[in-house]
């Protein structure tokens, strides 16, 4: 197909999607998602995590499509909002570094390191408790389709590969529920 083709029928797929096409969607997601997840898992040599960082590339790039530039390649847009999110994933994650030139804390001579209080107050119990309920009725009040991947994604805590066997769907249609029910989450 030459290149001129294959752009007017990515922006047809892209259109498509705006208008809330879910299989526009799913296409798109099965067109990029083998090239995204290497690329992601280069990054954090780790497949789950990568699997998630690439659903997240999926998401925002959904949330950004009205952005998008016809004139730049499609790919290329992806692949920066997917890198982007990685580094952020990557800093975030990055542990609390000691530096050697600041000095510890002495007291009577003897070095102490502080330890922030995770101790779940009565008062954090019962937000946590409240926050977990309001989420468990949300995630209820889903439509059956996107409830069901919900649930085997973040209760079961199965691979998206895991739900599509499962449900004997395609795994591009898994990950467009799943990111469309989490769009109804929101």
């Amino acid at each position: 197909m030459p290149s001129l083709q294959k752009k007017q029928e990515e922006s047809r797929l892209i259109d498509r999607a705006l208008l809330g096409d879910e299989k526009a969607f799913a296409e798109i997601i099965e067109k990029y998602k083998g090239q995204l997840f290497s690329l992601l898992f280069k990054m954090v040599h780790n497949k789950e995590e990568a699997e998630d960082l690439m659903q997240e590339a999926f998401m925002k790039a959904f949330r950004a499509l009205g952005s998008f530039n016809e004139n730049f390649a499609f790919s290329t847009w992806l692949y920066k909002i997917a890198v982007n999110n990685c580094i952020d994933y990557l800093r975030k994650k990055r542990l609390q570094v000691f530096s050697y030139d600041k000095p510890l804390d002495m007291k009577d001579g003897k070095l102490y390191r502080e330890y922030a209080d995770t101790d779940l107050t009565p008062e954090k119990q019962l937000l946590s408790s409240e926050k977990s309920r309001i989420i468990n009725q949300a995630i209820d009040a889903l439509p059956p389709k996107y409830h069901e991947v919900i649930v085997l994604r973040h209760r079961e805590e199965l691979s998206y590969e895991e739900i599509a066997e499962r449900l004997q769907l395609p795994l591009g249609t898994v990950k467009a529920r799943i990111f469309r029910a989490r769009e109804l989450l929101k």
